[in-house]
């Protein structure tokens, strides 16, 4: 059905006049046809846009500019967000949970692109062979250098941002090197999101940025502070930031796992605590997260995810249960216990969509997505030694056993596992009476006590 432009003037309740200036500015969304007379018929796809372009402007109060940005073809302000338009870069996407990205993403979504950034020329051809150049392109480049981002930032939509030093005596040996990749990496990030006309830019983010012990915790707590005010510098660009901090992850490099099969043959475990707890998730649930935090991101939130924890003990056990365990004691910028939400962040915090959601603590910030989420308890904190959820040994024994390769098996052992566990998180959420809509898997993995999972080429 084609309508006149009186017609939708009545069913907007806005002048011709504003229509027709909307139509020039927004002219991918509103393309009337014309009579052979001149005069314009518009069809229904153009009134459902002439309505979204009015609420942004309107009832959002946003610019010209920031609602092109909002509006541009294949994003979506609230929801879902049609991948197959999207161009994707991806910082450290030679790591762990890049590669795991790039899969998900073309099994799944089939991206417009995706274009992996990092340093590593045999690790991007390690990827180059798995993945082909269909959907993915690779950029040898280093988050240091602004205008090598820049220019592989030049019409993307979205940014993940996975790169830095993980390493933690790594990052205590040479901390001006992590300050130069972990702190002023992020900020290039950001600037060159802005000056590009990105739409989206998450970043991942760490437990140990929580109340930091070490540098490496520490400088990702001045990224996660970076990329939240970073919202403020977008201006009119309408370019949004936000962060997903989660715990250690099943698959990726760094694991204890490993370790702890090979001592194993000694007949001697080693740890450094035996207090110790951690959280785990899987990699399949990072890149979930990530996907779900770029769906409904409004730009300054840090999203976390419901997973949970285990002790190392128990770890030990399920590995090794007649081996000795001898205490070796906690090692520099080491943890007993990590923590994802403080009292302090669980002020400004809301259950929401099977996640938290850790939101800005400023008065003009938009809270418009997050209206269905329940706000947490006064005083709650989210640390691994307080955990609603955990692995026993059983769990964690029929999450490791019969695997011969630990970073692939291990993952396909921990399904069945991590389904039994979902029931619980699902019903102990429901009896709560938190919004929980669709129960994604909540998974786990040991880190190597003061190692970060390297997540990236770096």
């Amino acid at each position: 059905m084609k309508y006149r432009i009186q017609e939708v003037s009545k069913k907007l309740q806005v002048p011709r006049s504003t229509i027709r200036y909307w139509e020039t500015e927004f002219s991918e969304l509103v393309r009337p046809k014309r009579t052979d007379g001149g005069q314009r018929r518009y069809s229904e796809e153009d009134i459902d846009n002439l309505i979204q372009i009015k609420k942004i402007l309107h009832n959002k109060n946003r610019t010209i500019d920031q609602a092109k940005r909002l509006l541009k073809i294949g994003n979506a302000d609230i929801g879902k967000i049609d991948w197959k338009k999207q161009s994707i870069l991806l910082t450290g996407g030679t790591g762990s949970f890049g590669k795991h990205f790039c899969k998900i993403m073309i099994e799944k979504y089939q991206p417009k692109v995706i274009r992996v950034y990092s340093r590593d020329e045999l690790k991007q051809h390690e990827m180059r062979q798995i993945f082909g150049e269909k959907y993915v392109r690779y950029f040898i480049g280093d988050v240091r250098d602004p205008d090598r981002l820049k220019r592989a930032m030049e019409g993307v939509d979205i940014v993940v941002h996975a790169a830095a030093l993980k390493q933690v005596p790594a990052c205590e040996y040479n901390p001006l090197e992590a300050v130069k990749t972990n702190i002023h990496g992020a900020q290039n990030v950001i600037d060159a999101a802005i000056d590009t006309g990105v739409k989206k830019v998450i970043a991942l983010s760490t437990d140990k940025a929580v109340n930091p012990v070490n540098l490496y915790g520490a400088t990702k707590l001045c990224a996660e502070k970076i990329f939240v005010q970073g919202n403020s510098y977008s201006g009119p660009r309408g370019t949004r930031f936000g962060c997903v901090r989660y715990g250690n992850v099943i698959g990726s490099r760094g694991s204890v796992i490993p370790l702890f099969r090979e001592q194993k043959k000694t007949g001697r475990i080693t740890i450094t605590d035996k207090r110790m707890t951690r959280f785990w998730l899987t990699l399949d649930q990072a890149v979930e997260l990530v996907i779900n935090a770029l769906s409904h991101m409004q730009g300054g939130e840090i999203f976390v995810p419901r997973i949970p924890s285990m002790k190392v003990m128990d770890l030990a056990k399920a590995i090794a249960r007649d081996c000795d365990i001898e205490v070796i004691g906690i090692r520099p910028g080491e943890k007993i216990h990590e923590a994802l939400i403080t009292e302090e962040d669980g002020r400004n915090t809301v259950a929401y969509n099977g996640m938290y959601v850790i939101m800005p603590n400023y008065p003009w910030w938009e809270r418009q997505n997050y209206k269905k989420g329940n706000r947490v308890p006064d005083g709650f904190v989210y640390t691994s030694n307080k955990n609603d959820e955990w692995l026993t040994v059983e769990d964690l024994r029929g999450i490791i056993y019969g695997s011969s390769k630990i970073e692939e098996d291990s993952i396909s052992k921990f399904v069945s596992t991590i389904h039994q566990l979902n029931e619980r998180v699902i019903l102990n959420v429901l009896n709560s009476e938190e919004c929980m809509p669709e129960a994604s898997a909540v998974s786990r993995y040991p880190l190597s006590v003061d190692r970060q999972p390297m997540a990236n080429g770096e």
